[in-house]
């Protein structure tokens, strides 16, 4: 069930906000006179949400490329070049 609050308790209870958003690892919705305003939530929830959203746009991005068709190389090539590199 979604934790919603008013804005005041941003100023006033910001303290039991964070600890919401850590311990149940889950946003907390702000509302501003009665109506949804902003969403808050914790640095790594965030981080895990951002970085899915980059993986989300790299696929969509490889998926457009092979529709054009576009020829990528395997995986073991890849590794092969991977390691050339380290070394």
């Amino acid at each position: 069930m979604p934790h919603i609050r008013p804005i005041s308790d941003l100023r006033n209870r910001a303290h039991e906000i964070s600890d919401l958003c850590h311990e149940e690892r889950q946003p907390v919705f702000i509302t501003k006179n009665g109506k949804g305003d902003m969403v808050v939530m914790s640095q790594v929830d965030y981080e895990c949400i951002h970085s899915l959203l980059e993986l989300y746009h790299k696929l969509g991005e490889a998926e457009m490329l092979d529709a054009a068709g576009e020829q990528g190389i395997t995986h073991s090539d890849l590794m092969e070049r991977l390691r050339s590199r380290i070394k």
